[in-house]
């Protein structure tokens, strides 16, 4: 954490992190939520009418190889599950990237608790698994057949 002296804990760089994606999610036209105090198994929410998204925000500086390590673990007595939140959204800080990534792909039959995102240049085909998650902000908006869904 020595590039992010200015923070005393992880904690405090968490905080800031889900900061960031606030600011981000406002610029793309998303109305944001946040819950009160630490017991919800979410960070934010979005907003849209009759639908909440829930999104649990992660973020990475640990470089490996050609690309940045990044885990998706919780609290073991409470794992995440898909009744529990609906994206994750990784930064990626040095190269302020976003990955906003469906909870599906990482909590489905195979569960991912830690993923290597790379937004540098790429240099094996076929390591890239979640490229197609990078800045894919329009990925948080309900499809047009869960708009009448209940809210979450």
């Amino acid at each position: 954490m020595d590039e992010f002296k200015f923070f005393k804990t992880f904690k405090e760089r968490g905080e800031w992190v889900e900061l960031r994606f606030m600011a981000e999610a406002m610029r793309h036209g998303y109305k944001v939520l946040m819950p009160w105090g630490e017991s919800s198994p979410f960070d934010v929410a979005l907003y849209f009418g009759s639908r909440i998204v829930r999104v649990q925000v992660k973020s990475t500086s640990s470089r490996m190889d050609t690309g940045y390590f990044c885990q998706f673990t919780s609290n073991p007595k409470r794992p995440y599950t898909l009744d529990m939140i609906d994206f994750f959204a990784a930064c990626v800080i040095p190269q302020d990237a976003w990955y906003l990534i469906p909870a599906p792909v990482l909590l489905g039959k195979v569960r991912k608790e830690h993923i290597a995102l790379c937004p540098m240049q790429r240099t094996k085909a076929n390591r890239y698994h979640y490229e197609c998650y990078r800045e894919a902000w329009p990925l948080l908006r309900p499809k047009p057949e869960e708009k009448g869904r209940r809210a979450r």
